[in-house]
């Protein structure tokens, strides 16, 4: 028994060939049509985030000069900061600086002595350090003067100036006091 469809009237042939058509068209987007548009979809949504993506990289390029630019400039600040607060304590140094400010200044050291220990704060530790010196009332304010312009932080404190009981030419008075410098704390 064969089925065929010159049998039917020409309405009858018409609807056959409609439903075969239309059960073609169907079946052709569900097995074929319908994935294919899911994947260009999806293929889609990942090429609108890659370019997304490229966007931003593209403006950070664009600003990777200034950022570079601004990276130096905070270098170039650091170097400086690290003159003002440096990161290890260096009593050599410090002591040849103020022995040249005082001898700048006409005045002579009769003592100077670091505390046994730094004092540790957060972020720098302090060295606090005694000093007597000796000379004219107008040169310790000189030396003063020319220790604030110094480039490193020296917190001067504890002053107690004396007349002297034997008084020279250049040495009528003799002061004690406490010149504080700070170290920055190495927190890597």
């Amino acid at each position: 028994m064969a089925v065929t469809l010159t049998k039917l009237p020409w309405y009858g042939q018409i609807g056959a060939f409609l439903a075969l058509s239309v059960a073609g068209v169907v079946a052709f987007f569900y097995l074929y049509a319908s994935p294919m548009q899911e994947e260009m979809a999806q293929r889609q949504r990942k090429l609108e985030a890659l370019q997304a993506d490229i966007r931003k990289s593209q403006a950070i390029a664009q600003r990777l000069h200034q950022f570079r630019s601004e990276v130096g400039e905070l270098e170039t600040r650091l170097e400086t900061l690290k003159n003002v607060l440096p990161e290890e304590k260096d009593m050599g140094d410090l002591l040849r600086r103020l022995h040249t400010l005082a001898v700048q200044s006409n005045l002579t050291i009769r003592n100077f002595k670091p505390a046994p220990q730094p004092i540790t704060r957060q972020l720098h530790s302090e060295i606090p350090i005694n000093l007597e010196i000796d000379g004219a009332y107008h040169n310790v304010g000189l030396f003063f003067d020319r220790v604030s312009k110094f480039p490193r932080i020296i917190h001067i404190g504890n002053i107690d100036i004396k007349g002297k009981d034997k008084q020279e030419s250049n040495s009528t008075i003799t002061a004690d006091f406490v010149a504080t410098t700070f170290v920055l704390l190495d927190n890597k």
